[in-house]
């Protein structure tokens, strides 16, 4: 299975991803701001980012813009799972590059079935560079 980073900053919701996550069968690494995240990036690329997008001191959209912006990180898959609903969040998370869209509350078999599409299929960014 993959390796999983997830990135979230609300712990029940995070420990609940990482429960769900590590059931099917993935290796899950959890950061609680962007900081730690972008620390675990660097130091062990995972295959798929889960990205909250209200995070402390940046914005899972700045995370996402750096990840996008550096060559050696662009084929790490990124789903972003967010409170937010509306159509320019969506929008700009598309533009920038993301492999999914969720808004929370997220049941885990709709994760889990994202993350699996976002697996099976060349990153976003990917396409963009081909």
């Amino acid at each position: 299975m993959a390796r999983i980073l997830v990135i979230e900053d609300d712990e029940s919701f995070r420990d609940l991803v990482r429960l769900h996550l590590s059931a099917a069968g993935h290796t899950v690494q959890v950061a609680e701001d962007p900081e730690a995240g972008l620390r675990s990036i660097l130091a062990e690329a995972p295959e798929l980012v889960v990205l909250d997008i209200d995070l402390p001191y940046l914005s899972g959209i700045e995370v996402l813009e750096a990840l996008r912006s550096d060559p050696g990180y662009r084929k790490v898959r990124v789903i972003v799972v967010t409170a937010h609903r509306d159509d320019e969040t969506y929008a700009r998370c598309r533009d920038i590059g993301t492999d999914g869209f969720l808004t929370k509350p997220v049941q885990s078999g709709e994760l889990i079935e994202a993350i699996r599409g976002a697996l099976s299929r060349p990153s976003e960014i990917e396409k963009r560079y081909s």
